[in-house]
């Protein structure tokens, strides 16, 4: 899933003003651009599995909550610094980002990245596109590979089919739809295990809201409300609980 440069966020950390236990209304932030994790639908609203989930957890923690979208570059500096409460964005649990935010136990379990391309002859030592920032695009920067990075995930699949690069490489669960729905891509190579699974950011001072949301999911995952959900947004071949 995904990764940031912290050092922005770091600077942001002593700026903050949000004050724990203070939550009128907890502002839940994604980025409204990642399906099916998060989306705008045709009403302008936020859409996919995280506004469900998001919803369902608020409601159980007797919560009341309120949606806010913000460029994926930003999404941490802008949490600290108190433009809203809480990440819920399709956000892998790292220690990078563990150092400046705290997190949830993970509600969705770690999963594979993988690489896509046009031929199963792909050079996956050549170009490869990935969304700038995150955990894919750390991985390849490392592997030797020559990283290729944009702002989307649309925009890395536009780059596989144009030829600018040779495969793209990200997380599973967004490209199995769009490969399965195409008649060129396909998977090359071996899914590569990355991140801790996805879990819910927030302020390191908000320890009262993340004890909240930890026992919301808890609930969700014993009654198995969070596996249905999971499967009716991923598919019937997604990790589960």
């Amino acid at each position: 899933m995904k990764k940031l440069t912290l050092s922005t966020a770091i600077l942001a950390l002593t700026a903050s003003v949000a004050l724990a236990g203070s939550h009128s209304v907890v502002r839940m932030g994604t980025e409204g651009a990642y399906p099916p994790y998060n989306f705008i639908n045709d009403d302008g609203e936020v859409d996919g599995f995280e506004r469900e989930l998001g919803d369902e957890l608020c409601k159980r923690a007797e919560l009341t909550c309120e949606w806010v979208t913000n460029e994926w570059d930003s999404i941490i500096p802008n949490l600290v610094s108190g433009n809203y409460d809480t990440i819920i964005a399709g956000m892998s649990i790292t220690d990078e980002r563990d150092e400046v935010i705290d997190f949830t136990q993970n509600y969705i379990p770690p999963e594979a990245s993988a690489y896509v391309a046009l031929s199963e002859d792909a050079d996956l030592m050549g170009v490869i596109a990935s969304q700038t920032s995150t955990i894919q695009s750390g991985y390849i920067a490392e592997s030797g590979a020559t990283l290729l990075e944009f702002a989307t995930g649309d925009e890395i699949i536009a780059a596989v089919r144009s030829g600018e690069a040779d495969a793209a490489f990200f997380q599973g669960s967004f490209l199995e739809p769009i490969v399965a729905e195409s008649d060129d891509l396909m998977f090359v190579g071996e899914p590569v295990a990355l991140g801790g699974g996805v879990g819910i950011g927030m302020r390191e001072s908000d320890g009262e809201l993340k004890a909240k949301f930890d026992a919301a999911i808890d609930s969700m995952k014993a009654d198995g409300t969070l596996n249905e959900m999971l499967i009716k947004w991923f598919g019937e071949d997604q990790v589960t609980y």
